[in-house]
Protein backbone atom coordinates (compact mmCIF):
# COMPACT_ATOMS: atom_id res chain seq x y z
CA UNK A 1 0.00 0.00 0.00
CA UNK A 2 3.04 2.45 1.05
CA UNK A 3 4.05 2.43 -2.78
CA UNK A 4 0.54 3.00 -4.24
CA UNK A 5 0.08 5.89 -1.96
CA UNK A 6 3.22 7.40 -2.81
CA UNK A 7 2.60 7.32 -6.39
CA UNK A 8 -0.57 8.95 -6.26
CA UNK A 9 1.16 11.36 -3.67
CA UNK A 10 3.51 12.02 -6.85
CA UNK A 11 0.55 12.71 -9.12
CA UNK A 12 -0.94 14.80 -7.01
CA UNK A 13 1.69 17.20 -6.06
CA UNK A 14 4.11 16.29 -8.93
CA UNK A 15 6.78 15.41 -7.02
CA UNK A 16 7.63 12.35 -4.88
CA UNK A 17 7.26 12.47 -0.52
CA UNK A 18 9.86 12.42 2.05
CA UNK A 19 8.80 9.40 3.38
CA UNK A 20 5.41 7.20 3.89
CA UNK A 21 4.01 6.48 7.59
CA UNK A 22 1.56 4.02 9.06
CA UNK A 23 -0.82 4.03 11.96
CA UNK A 24 -3.51 1.59 13.24
CA UNK A 25 -6.71 1.55 14.18
CA UNK A 26 -7.71 -0.40 17.38
CA UNK A 27 -10.08 -2.41 19.01
CA UNK A 28 -10.63 -1.96 22.76
CA UNK A 29 -10.50 -5.34 24.77
CA UNK A 30 -11.85 -4.08 27.42
CA UNK A 31 -11.75 -0.81 29.31
CA UNK A 32 -15.10 1.64 28.03
CA UNK A 33 -15.71 4.90 28.87
CA UNK A 34 -12.94 4.96 31.21
CA UNK A 35 -10.39 6.97 29.96
CA UNK A 36 -11.84 10.36 30.48
CA UNK A 37 -12.32 8.81 33.90
CA UNK A 38 -8.30 8.89 34.68
CA UNK A 39 -8.85 5.02 34.35
CA UNK A 40 -7.68 1.57 32.75
CA UNK A 41 -7.96 0.41 29.09
CA UNK A 42 -6.80 -2.46 27.01
CA UNK A 43 -6.66 -1.96 23.26
CA UNK A 44 -4.75 -3.00 20.76
CA UNK A 45 -4.22 -2.34 17.25
CA UNK A 46 -5.39 -3.82 14.29
CA UNK A 47 -4.22 -4.71 11.10
CA UNK A 48 -6.06 -1.96 9.29
CA UNK A 49 -4.19 1.23 8.98
CA UNK A 50 -4.14 5.21 8.09
CA UNK A 51 -1.31 5.18 5.49
CA UNK A 52 0.29 9.24 4.72
CA UNK A 53 2.71 10.34 1.87
CA UNK A 54 4.08 13.16 3.05
CA UNK A 55 6.45 16.23 2.08
CA UNK A 56 7.52 19.06 4.29
CA UNK A 57 6.85 22.54 3.42
CA UNK A 58 8.81 25.67 4.32
CA UNK A 59 6.32 28.78 3.39
CA UNK A 60 3.57 27.82 5.75
CA UNK A 61 0.85 26.07 3.54
CA UNK A 62 -0.58 22.75 4.57
CA UNK A 63 -2.15 20.89 1.46
CA UNK A 64 -4.55 18.01 2.16
CA UNK A 65 -5.73 14.97 0.11
CA UNK A 66 -7.64 12.16 0.81
CA UNK A 67 -7.66 9.08 -1.69
CA UNK A 68 -10.95 8.05 0.09
CA UNK A 69 -13.35 11.18 -0.21
CA UNK A 70 -14.11 12.65 -3.36
CA UNK A 71 -12.73 15.67 -2.91
CA UNK A 72 -9.67 17.90 -5.10
CA UNK A 73 -6.81 19.11 -2.81
CA UNK A 74 -7.20 21.09 -0.10
CA UNK A 75 -4.98 24.16 0.49
CA UNK A 76 -4.62 25.92 3.97
CA UNK A 77 -2.22 28.38 5.46
CA UNK A 78 -0.94 26.93 8.77
CA UNK A 79 -0.82 30.72 10.46
CA UNK A 80 -4.94 31.02 9.64
CA UNK A 81 -5.31 27.50 11.42
CA UNK A 82 -8.83 28.04 14.25
CA UNK A 83 -10.37 25.63 16.15
CA UNK A 84 -13.75 24.28 15.16
CA UNK A 85 -13.16 26.50 11.89
CA UNK A 86 -13.24 23.51 9.60
CA UNK A 87 -16.05 20.66 9.68
CA UNK A 88 -14.38 18.02 7.22
CA UNK A 89 -12.68 15.09 7.04
CA UNK A 90 -9.33 17.96 6.94
CA UNK A 91 -10.29 19.16 10.59
CA UNK A 92 -8.48 15.54 11.65
CA UNK A 93 -5.20 16.42 10.02
CA UNK A 94 -4.96 20.33 10.43
CA UNK A 95 -5.68 19.94 13.89
CA UNK A 96 -2.78 17.76 14.33
CA UNK A 97 -0.25 20.94 12.49
CA UNK A 98 -2.38 23.42 15.07
CA UNK A 99 -2.33 21.65 18.09
CA UNK A 100 1.77 20.96 17.03
CA UNK A 101 2.09 24.65 16.46
CA UNK A 102 0.31 25.42 19.81
CA UNK A 103 2.74 23.37 22.04
CA UNK A 104 5.58 25.39 20.03
CA UNK A 105 6.60 22.98 17.86
CA UNK A 106 7.75 24.75 14.41
CA UNK A 107 5.72 22.94 11.46
CA UNK A 108 6.37 25.21 8.57
CA UNK A 109 3.65 23.30 6.15
CA UNK A 110 3.45 20.08 4.74
CA UNK A 111 2.09 18.35 1.60
CA UNK A 112 -0.17 15.60 2.76
CA UNK A 113 -1.83 12.67 0.91
CA UNK A 114 -4.13 10.29 2.70
CA UNK A 115 -5.10 6.71 2.53
CA UNK A 116 -7.05 4.13 4.98
CA UNK A 117 -8.28 0.59 5.66
CA UNK A 118 -9.58 1.71 9.07
CA UNK A 119 -13.79 1.03 8.53
CA UNK A 120 -15.24 4.57 9.20
CA UNK A 121 -17.73 5.02 12.13
CA UNK A 122 -17.47 1.27 13.29
CA UNK A 123 -15.92 2.25 16.16
CA UNK A 124 -12.12 1.22 15.52
CA UNK A 125 -10.60 4.70 16.06
CA UNK A 126 -10.68 5.63 12.37
CA UNK A 127 -9.90 9.35 12.99
CA UNK A 128 -7.17 8.89 15.96
CA UNK A 129 -5.50 6.49 12.78
CA UNK A 130 -5.16 9.58 10.56
CA UNK A 131 -4.10 12.25 13.46
CA UNK A 132 -1.53 10.15 14.26
CA UNK A 133 -0.46 8.85 11.26
CA UNK A 134 0.14 12.24 10.45
CA UNK A 135 1.64 13.45 13.79
CA UNK A 136 4.34 10.69 13.12
CA UNK A 137 5.14 11.93 9.95
CA UNK A 138 5.67 15.64 10.89
CA UNK A 139 7.46 14.35 13.77
CA UNK A 140 10.47 12.79 11.87
CA UNK A 141 9.87 15.56 9.01
CA UNK A 142 10.76 18.63 11.25
CA UNK A 143 12.61 16.48 13.90
CA UNK A 144 10.81 16.96 16.50
CA UNK A 145 11.92 14.46 18.83
CA UNK A 146 8.78 13.43 20.20
CA UNK A 147 8.21 9.57 21.68
CA UNK A 148 4.32 8.08 21.41
CA UNK A 149 2.78 9.02 24.55
CA UNK A 150 3.50 12.87 23.65
CA UNK A 151 1.93 12.31 19.94
CA UNK A 152 -0.77 10.70 21.64
CA UNK A 153 -1.43 13.70 23.79
CA UNK A 154 -0.96 16.33 20.91
CA UNK A 155 -3.71 14.17 19.16
CA UNK A 156 -5.98 14.30 21.39
CA UNK A 157 -6.09 17.63 22.00
CA UNK A 158 -6.40 18.21 18.09
CA UNK A 159 -9.45 15.76 18.66
CA UNK A 160 -10.66 18.15 21.61
CA UNK A 161 -9.99 21.59 20.82
CA UNK A 162 -9.46 21.82 17.26
CA UNK A 163 -12.30 18.95 16.14
CA UNK A 164 -14.55 19.68 19.31
CA UNK A 165 -14.77 16.03 20.19
CA UNK A 166 -14.40 15.59 23.67
CA UNK A 167 -12.72 11.95 23.52
CA UNK A 168 -10.11 10.38 25.92
CA UNK A 169 -6.66 9.71 25.30
CA UNK A 170 -7.12 5.79 24.29
CA UNK A 171 -7.53 5.43 20.99
CA UNK A 172 -4.39 8.13 20.11
CA UNK A 173 -1.93 5.64 22.61
CA UNK A 174 -3.12 2.82 21.10
CA UNK A 175 -2.51 3.80 17.42
CA UNK A 176 0.84 5.32 18.96
CA UNK A 177 1.78 2.52 21.18
CA UNK A 178 0.88 -0.90 21.07
CA UNK A 179 2.93 -3.93 19.61
CA UNK A 180 2.21 -6.64 17.35
CA UNK A 181 1.21 -9.71 19.59
CA UNK A 182 -0.09 -7.74 22.31
CA UNK A 183 -2.42 -5.82 23.84
CA UNK A 184 -1.69 -2.50 25.82
CA UNK A 185 -2.12 -2.11 29.62
CA UNK A 186 -2.38 1.88 29.81
CA UNK A 187 -3.23 3.95 32.85
CA UNK A 188 -4.98 6.88 31.46
CA UNK A 189 -3.85 8.85 34.65
CA UNK A 190 0.07 8.57 34.35
CA UNK A 191 -0.08 7.10 30.75
CA UNK A 192 2.00 4.18 32.22
CA UNK A 193 2.09 1.01 30.16
CA UNK A 194 2.59 -2.70 30.08
CA UNK A 195 2.34 -4.84 27.11
CA UNK A 196 0.51 -7.50 27.53
CA UNK A 197 1.25 -10.82 25.41
CA UNK A 198 -1.99 -11.57 23.45
CA UNK A 199 -1.55 -14.27 20.89
CA UNK A 200 -4.78 -15.94 21.00
CA UNK A 201 -3.90 -18.16 17.41
CA UNK A 202 -1.20 -20.05 19.84
CA UNK A 203 -4.53 -21.41 22.15
CA UNK A 204 -6.72 -21.67 19.38
CA UNK A 205 -8.61 -18.85 19.78
CA UNK A 206 -9.93 -16.36 17.44
CA UNK A 207 -11.08 -12.83 18.07
CA UNK A 208 -13.84 -11.35 15.77
CA UNK A 209 -14.67 -7.91 15.15
CA UNK A 210 -18.51 -7.42 14.12
CA UNK A 211 -19.31 -4.35 12.48
CA UNK A 212 -23.00 -3.44 12.76
CA UNK A 213 -22.03 -0.98 9.87
CA UNK A 214 -24.32 1.31 11.92
CA UNK A 215 -22.69 4.94 11.97
CA UNK A 216 -21.63 6.70 15.48
CA UNK A 217 -19.73 9.92 16.20
CA UNK A 218 -18.13 10.94 19.04
CA UNK A 219 -18.85 14.67 18.33
CA UNK A 220 -23.00 13.75 18.49
CA UNK A 221 -24.40 14.63 21.71
CA UNK A 222 -24.45 11.56 23.99
CA UNK A 223 -21.05 10.81 24.30
CA UNK A 224 -20.45 14.46 25.81
CA UNK A 225 -23.53 13.56 28.06
CA UNK A 226 -22.13 10.79 29.36
CA UNK A 227 -19.23 12.50 30.23
CA UNK A 228 -20.75 15.02 31.93
CA UNK A 229 -22.86 12.47 33.89
CA UNK A 230 -19.13 11.01 34.94
CA UNK A 231 -17.83 14.82 36.22
CA UNK A 232 -20.90 15.41 38.01
CA UNK A 233 -20.41 12.15 39.83
CA UNK A 234 -16.91 12.79 40.87
CA UNK A 235 -17.71 15.98 41.98
CA UNK A 236 -20.36 14.79 44.16
CA UNK A 237 -18.25 11.76 45.79
CA UNK A 238 -15.76 14.60 46.06
CA UNK A 239 -13.05 12.68 44.06
CA UNK A 240 -10.79 14.12 40.89
CA UNK A 241 -12.03 11.66 39.16
CA UNK A 242 -14.18 7.71 39.24
CA UNK A 243 -10.71 5.96 38.81
CA UNK A 244 -10.29 7.07 42.92
CA UNK A 245 -13.56 5.17 43.97
CA UNK A 246 -12.09 2.20 45.53
CA UNK A 247 -14.32 -1.17 43.87
CA UNK A 248 -14.87 -2.09 47.21
CA UNK A 249 -16.09 0.80 48.58
CA UNK A 250 -18.46 1.42 45.27
CA UNK A 251 -21.94 0.59 47.44
CA UNK A 252 -20.92 3.23 49.92
CA UNK A 253 -20.49 5.93 47.21
CA UNK A 254 -23.74 5.35 45.23
CA UNK A 255 -25.54 5.09 48.69
CA UNK A 256 -24.04 8.88 48.65
CA UNK A 257 -25.38 9.79 45.59
CA UNK A 258 -28.81 9.33 46.71
CA UNK A 259 -31.70 9.70 44.32
CA UNK A 260 -29.42 10.85 40.81
CA UNK A 261 -30.50 7.63 39.43
CA UNK A 262 -28.74 8.38 36.06
CA UNK A 263 -25.18 9.36 37.72
CA UNK A 264 -25.60 6.38 40.00
CA UNK A 265 -25.47 4.28 36.80
CA UNK A 266 -22.59 5.92 34.90
CA UNK A 267 -20.49 5.66 38.57
CA UNK A 268 -20.86 1.83 38.51
CA UNK A 269 -20.43 1.02 35.06
CA UNK A 270 -17.17 2.99 35.60
CA UNK A 271 -15.87 1.60 38.49
CA UNK A 272 -17.10 -2.05 37.41
CA UNK A 273 -15.21 -1.77 34.35
CA UNK A 274 -11.97 -0.66 35.21
CA UNK A 275 -11.83 -3.65 38.15
CA UNK A 276 -12.77 -5.83 34.76
CA UNK A 277 -9.44 -4.54 33.17
CA UNK A 278 -7.69 -5.42 36.32
CA UNK A 279 -9.44 -8.98 35.89
CA UNK A 280 -8.43 -9.48 32.29
CA UNK A 281 -5.00 -8.79 32.79
CA UNK A 282 -4.92 -10.92 35.28
CA UNK A 283 -6.02 -13.68 33.39
CA UNK A 284 -4.20 -13.19 30.33
CA UNK A 285 -1.19 -12.83 32.48
CA UNK A 286 -1.58 -16.21 34.24
CA UNK A 287 -2.17 -17.82 31.11
CA UNK A 288 -5.92 -18.00 30.80
CA UNK A 289 -7.40 -16.38 27.83
CA UNK A 290 -10.46 -18.37 27.63
CA UNK A 291 -11.71 -16.90 31.16
CA UNK A 292 -11.59 -13.23 29.64
CA UNK A 293 -14.78 -14.43 28.13
CA UNK A 294 -17.45 -13.95 30.93
CA UNK A 295 -15.79 -10.80 31.38
CA UNK A 296 -16.53 -9.54 28.28
CA UNK A 297 -20.07 -10.29 28.65
CA UNK A 298 -19.97 -8.31 32.05
CA UNK A 299 -18.80 -5.26 30.18
CA UNK A 300 -21.62 -5.50 27.89
CA UNK A 301 -24.11 -6.04 30.30
CA UNK A 302 -22.98 -2.68 31.92
CA UNK A 303 -22.57 -0.70 29.01
CA UNK A 304 -26.17 -2.08 27.82
CA UNK A 305 -27.77 -1.46 31.22
CA UNK A 306 -25.82 1.55 32.88
CA UNK A 307 -24.34 3.42 30.60
CA UNK A 308 -27.08 3.30 27.67
CA UNK A 309 -24.74 3.46 24.63
CA UNK A 310 -25.25 -0.07 23.01
CA UNK A 311 -28.11 -0.36 20.14
CA UNK A 312 -30.34 -3.19 18.87
CA UNK A 313 -27.67 -4.07 16.48
CA UNK A 314 -25.06 -5.02 18.73
CA UNK A 315 -26.85 -6.32 21.37
CA UNK A 316 -28.12 -9.00 18.78
CA UNK A 317 -24.31 -9.76 18.03
CA UNK A 318 -23.68 -10.51 21.30
CA UNK A 319 -26.29 -12.55 22.11
CA UNK A 320 -26.91 -14.60 18.74
CA UNK A 321 -23.01 -14.95 19.30
CA UNK A 322 -23.06 -16.35 22.98
CA UNK A 323 -25.72 -18.23 22.57
CA UNK A 324 -23.88 -20.58 19.29
CA UNK A 325 -20.94 -21.06 20.99
CA UNK A 326 -18.66 -17.76 21.74
CA UNK A 327 -16.66 -17.92 24.75
CA UNK A 328 -17.50 -13.95 25.59
CA UNK A 329 -18.82 -10.90 23.39
CA UNK A 330 -19.37 -7.35 23.81
CA UNK A 331 -19.71 -3.71 21.86
CA UNK A 332 -16.33 -1.86 22.01
CA UNK A 333 -15.70 1.60 21.18
CA UNK A 334 -18.17 4.99 21.94
CA UNK A 335 -21.28 3.49 21.75
CA UNK A 336 -24.59 4.03 19.71
CA UNK A 337 -23.58 1.85 16.59
CA UNK A 338 -20.08 0.74 15.62
CA UNK A 339 -18.75 -3.12 16.22
CA UNK A 340 -18.62 -5.89 18.55
CA UNK A 341 -15.99 -8.18 19.18
CA UNK A 342 -16.63 -11.67 19.81
CA UNK A 343 -14.28 -14.54 21.55
CA UNK A 344 -14.38 -17.69 20.13
CA UNK A 345 -12.92 -21.01 19.58
CA UNK A 346 -11.05 -21.69 15.94
CA UNK A 347 -13.92 -24.36 15.63
CA UNK A 348 -16.41 -22.17 16.25
CA UNK A 349 -15.93 -19.31 14.06
CA UNK A 350 -17.28 -20.26 11.29
CA UNK A 351 -21.08 -21.35 12.96
CA UNK A 352 -20.80 -18.32 14.83
CA UNK A 353 -20.33 -15.79 12.06
CA UNK A 354 -23.33 -17.72 9.93
CA UNK A 355 -25.48 -17.24 12.52
CA UNK A 356 -24.90 -13.56 13.52
CA UNK A 357 -25.17 -13.11 9.41
CA UNK A 358 -28.80 -14.94 9.51
CA UNK A 359 -29.70 -13.43 12.42
CA UNK A 360 -29.20 -9.96 11.03
CA UNK A 361 -30.85 -10.73 8.25
CA UNK A 362 -34.21 -12.06 9.74
CA UNK A 363 -34.28 -8.92 11.65
CA UNK A 364 -33.86 -7.17 8.70
CA UNK A 365 -30.71 -5.05 9.50
CA UNK A 366 -27.91 -4.29 7.30
CA UNK A 367 -26.04 -7.32 6.73
CA UNK A 368 -22.78 -6.90 9.09
CA UNK A 369 -18.93 -7.00 7.91
CA UNK A 370 -16.81 -9.61 9.98
CA UNK A 371 -12.93 -9.96 10.58
CA UNK A 372 -10.31 -11.29 12.64
CA UNK A 373 -8.99 -8.31 14.80
CA UNK A 374 -5.22 -10.07 15.23
CA UNK A 375 -3.12 -7.77 17.46
CA UNK A 376 -0.60 -5.82 14.89
CA UNK A 377 2.27 -3.20 15.60
CA UNK A 378 1.43 0.49 16.16
CA UNK A 379 2.45 3.90 14.31
CA UNK A 380 5.93 3.18 12.18
CA UNK A 381 7.18 4.78 9.02
CA UNK A 382 7.10 2.39 6.26
CA UNK A 383 9.74 4.15 3.57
Amino acid sequence: MSETVAAQFEQLYGAAPHGVWAAPGRVNLIGEHTDYNDGFVMPFALPHTAVAAVARRDDGVLRLHSADVDTPVVELTVDALAPESDKNWTAYPAGVVWALREAGHPVTGADIHLSSTVPSGAGLSSSAALEVVVALALNDLFSLGLRGWQLARLCQRAENVYVGAPVGIMDQTASACCEAGHALFLDTRDLSQRQIPFDLAAEGLRLLVVDTQVKHSHSEGEYGKRRAGCEKGAALLGVDALRDIPYAELDAALARLGDEEEVRRLVRHVVTEDERVERVVSLLESGDPRAIGPVLVEGHASLRDDFRISCPELDLVVDTALAAGALGARMTGGGFGGSAIVLAETADVEGITKAVEEAFAAARFTAPRTFEAVPSAGARRLR
